[in-house]
């Protein structure tokens, strides 16, 4: 990393030299915090403080000792309490459809499952592992749900498994080290992808929603209002107000145009017992699994983790271009993620819930643009949390198509391909990156990522240079190994296209 010097506290507001930064990063993280004031903006004092941070893992970062509370904190919160709502809820409702379980069941499990969060949220993320991004949902698990459930998997030892192998990857640190191998073209290529997935599928569900109440303009409109918005928010380097801006404007919009909504879910408390969700004629209505049900779900388990590699690089990414120099020890760690991941995995599987773990797209990517550090807004998470659980109307509102699509597009989505552009701008990565976004749209992002890491540091696209400097196993051992056994995971259980499942069970 360069030693591009920082502004500095004082009236002259001038840079201090390299030697006196030096000098103030032997001090605590109490010891270089200064007022806001004494910066010259507000963007300057933000970089300052991750530069002053000094996490601790596996030992107690105290609110105020180790960091603190920005108003900006409260933007990533809000955009990841809205997407914890939507993603759990559509992983219940998939599971729901299936097995004969009505809406009752979605919502009850979704208010469980956000007072489940908050708690491993405020233990990893906000005390003990501060550099490991929240646990969120893997909202690319939702099209295999439906599968698993027709091959007769049992989703206590679907979580069960998911976090076990996790927890195998973290300990071997094979997250980082895939990531590593991952060039900027593969990642460039890889975000472009999601952000423009993500974003066609938003629009769509918009135009969808608005056509299916009759008013097909109120998406139009809401969608041009959020792109002017955008725009003028950049403009003024205040991108990190987009998520409530957007949310207040894609509601208010609507709301005004005629768009119907009312409030529905009232404040109470979900079943808190796992016997209730686990038993017969309660909750799953499954009973405790078998041996049988883990052994169906062992392939999807393997592809879920598989997966993780690519989503929790992406995140990691994006905190890289988003955050200034000298700030590595604030970073997402890819490692600690998918151990707090697995761990929270293993606990709500355990208790009922129905969320499947992943790193939290929604809360990172804002954090990310308001240059704000992982501990702070995931205390406030947990916080919003607990109060959209227990009082029931911020659900409704959260899951509203205009305020919930605007969220995702702006909070998540256009950011990943900011993002992905930004890392494909220089050196021999056009190549690398245009072949994850082929491969990605033959069959998903995981063989995508897969086969252009084997390409790509085989040295057939993207730099021969970086290539001709790999070891054997970085060049194509390790790459190839992982691509071997993600391809035949997807074989095995028919996410090859064209090609039927390998195993009878797992044909639908």
């Amino acid at each position: 990393m360069s030693n591009t010097q920082i502004p500095a506290s004082g009236s002259n507001l001038q840079p201090p030299n390299p030697s006196d930064y030096d000098q103030e990063l032997t001090g605590s993280y109490v010891d270089l915090h200064k007022p806001s004031a004494s910066f010259k903006n507000r963007d300057a004092y933000l970089e300052h403080e991750l530069q002053i941070m000094k996490p601790k893992r596996w030992r107690a970062n105290l609110p105020f000792r180790d960091y603190r509370f920005e108003y900006e904190d409260t933007i990533p919160a809000m955009a990841a309490t809205i997407g914890k709502v939507v993603m759990v809820g559509a992983i219940a409702a998939t599971f729901a459809g299936p097995l004969g379980l009505g809406d009752a069941f979605v919502l009850e499990n979704v208010r469980y499952e956000l007072l489940i969060v908050s708690v491993f949220i405020i233990l990893f993320s906000g005390f003990f592992l501060p550099t490991a991004n929240l646990a969120g949902t893997h909202g690319p698990l939702i099209p295999l749900i439906p599968i698993v459930v027709a091959a007769g998997g049992h989703p206590m030892a679907f979580g069960l498994l998911i976090g076990f192998f996790g927890l195998l990857l973290a300990i071997s640190k094979g997250g980082s080290l895939l990531a590593n191998l991952t060039s900027k073209g593969v990642c460039g290529g890889l975000l472009i992808y999601l952000g423009f997935i993500g974003t066609t599928s938003q629009v769509k569900n918009l135009f969808a929603w608005s056509e299916s109440i009759g008013m097909s303009h109120i998406a139009f409109i809401v969608i041009l209002l959020t792109i002017i918005l955008y725009a003028v928010l950049e403009s003024f380097q205040k991108r990190w107000l987009a998520v409530p801006l957007s949310c207040l404007l894609g509601g208010g919009v609507a709301f005004a145009l005629g768009a119907p909504f009312e409030f529905k879910t009232a404040p109470g408390l979900p079943h808190m017992s796992p016997m209730y969700w686990w038993g017969e004629n309660s909750g799953w209505m499954l009973g405790l699994p078998t041996v049988e049900s883990f052994i169906v779900v062992m392939p999807f388990a393997v592809l879920a983790v598989a997966m993780w590699s690519p989503d929790f690089l992406g995140h990691q990414v994006f905190q890289k271009i988003s955050y200034p120099k000298r700030t590595e020890k604030v970073l997402m760690d890819i490692d600690d993620t998918m151990v707090s991941a697995s761990v929270r995995q293993v606990a709500g599987s355990v208790l009922g819930g129905a969320n499947f773990a992943s790193s939290w797209g929604t809360y990172i990517v804002p954090a990310a643009i308001a240059k704000r550090p992982i501990p702070a807004g995931a205390v406030l998470t947990a916080v919003f949390c607990v109060i959209a659980g227990v009082w029931g109307y911020p659900m409704d509102l959260a899951i509203w198509e205009p305020v919930l699509c605007v969220a995702l597009i702006v909070g998540v989505f256009i950011p990943l391909l900011e993002a992905g552009m930004e890392m494909t701008r220089e050196g021999k990565t056009t190549q690398s990156a245009a072949i994850v976004v082929f491969a990605s749209a033959l069959v998903n992002p995981a063989f995508g990522w897969s086969i252009t890491l084997l390409l790509d540091n085989l040295g057939l696209i993207g730099s021969k240079e970086r290539s001709a400097n790999l070891s054997n196993m970085s060049r194509w051992i390790i790459p190839g190994v992982m691509f071997i056994v993600l391809t035949g995971v997807m074989a095995v259980v028919g996410m090859l296209p064209g090609i039927p499942a390998l195993l009878p069970n797992f044909r639908h």
